[in-house]
C-alpha cells in the first residue's frame, strides 16, 4: 500500500529519531535532530508533529501495533486455545519490537503525568487490535472487561520484559502465562458466582444495570467511551 505524504514524513522523521531516541530519549533534542537528518523543513515537521517527539513515541507504538496485527493475521492459531491465542498475540506484540530502549525511554515518557492518559490509550488501543485481531464481537460490558484484562497483563508484561536478561526472553514467556492463568481463575470464579442461585440472586441488580452497558459503535470506530441503553 503506497503510503500517504503524511504518513511518509511521520515515518521519516521516526526513523530519524530512533537514532537519537537511546541517548536523549524522547525529547525536542532527538525531535531537532530527526527534523535535521531526515531533511524535512521545520514548519512541515512541526505540523504533522505538533508535540514534536511525543508524537513521534506514538507513531512507534502504532508501527508496533500494525506490525503485531500483520503477524496475528498470518499465523496459523486456529488449534490453540482462546488463552494460548491471546498469550501468543501479546508474545508477538513485543517480539515485533525492534528497539528495546525506545520502548524503555517511551515508558518513562508515558509515566509523566501530562502524557499517562496517552500512554494508557496507546496500551488500550493495542488489547482491542488483539481482541479484534482475534475475532472479539462481545458488545456489552466484556467489551471493557476484556480490554482492561489484558490492558493490566500486557502492561505488567512489558515492564517485566524490560528488566528481563533471560534466554529469548523465556522469563518474559514464562510471567505472561502466569499472569493470563491469574485472569482465567478470576473469569472461573465468576462463571461459579453466575451459576450459583442465591449469589445469582444478591447480584441480579448490579448484572442488571451492567446489562445495560453496550461497546462503542465501530462504524465510525471511536476510543474508549460506550453507551447506555435504557430502559424501553
Amino acid at each position: 500500500m503506497t503510503q500517504a505524504p503524511y504518513d511518509k514524513v511521520k515515518n521519516q522523521l521516526l526513523d530519524a529519531a530512533l537514532l537519537h531516541v537511546p541517548f536523549d530519549g524522547w525529547s525536542e533534542a532527538t525531535f531537532m535532530a530527526a527534523i535535521a537528518e531526515s531533511g524535512i523543513e521545520t514548519g512541515l515537521a512541526r505540523s504533522i508533529c505538533p508535540r514534536g517527539a511525543v508524537d513521534l513515541a506514538i507513531e512507534f507504538h502504532h508501527r508496533g501495533d500494525a506490525a503485531m496485527v500483520a503477524r496475528l493475521k498470518s499465523a496459523k492459531l486456529g488449534e490453540l486455545r482462546f488463552r494460548d491465542k491471546i498469550a501468543t498475540a501479546v508474545q508477538y506484540r513485543i517480539e515485533v519490537i525492534e528497539d528495546k530502549e525506545a520502548v524503555r525511554r517511551g515508558t518513562a515518557l508515558f509515566a509523566l503525568p501530562q502524557h499517562a492518559t496517552d500512554g494508557a490509550k496507546l496500551i488500550w488501543g493495542t488489547c482491542d487490535l488483539i481482541w479484534d485481531t482475534l475475532g472479539d464481537t462481545s458488545d456489552d460490558i466484556n467489551w471493557y472487561t476484556k480490554r482492561a484484562t489484558l490492558s493490566g497483563v500486557y502492561g505488567s508484561t512489558i515492564l517485566y520484559w524490560l528488566g528481563d536478561d533471560s534466554v529469548g526472553n523465556q522469563a518474559t514467556w514464562d510471567f505472561l502465562n502466569r499472569r493470563i492463568d491469574n485472569v482465567m481463575q478470576f473469569e472461573k470464579i465468576k462463571a461459579q458466582v453466575n451459576d450459583n442461585p442465591i449469589l445469582k440472586q444478591v447480584f441480579a441488580g448490579p448484572n442488571w444495570v451492567l446489562s445495560k452497558v453496550k461497546a462503542p459503535s465501530r462504524m465510525p470506530r471511536v476510543d474508549l467511551p460506550g453507551s447506555w441503553n435504557g430502559p424501553n
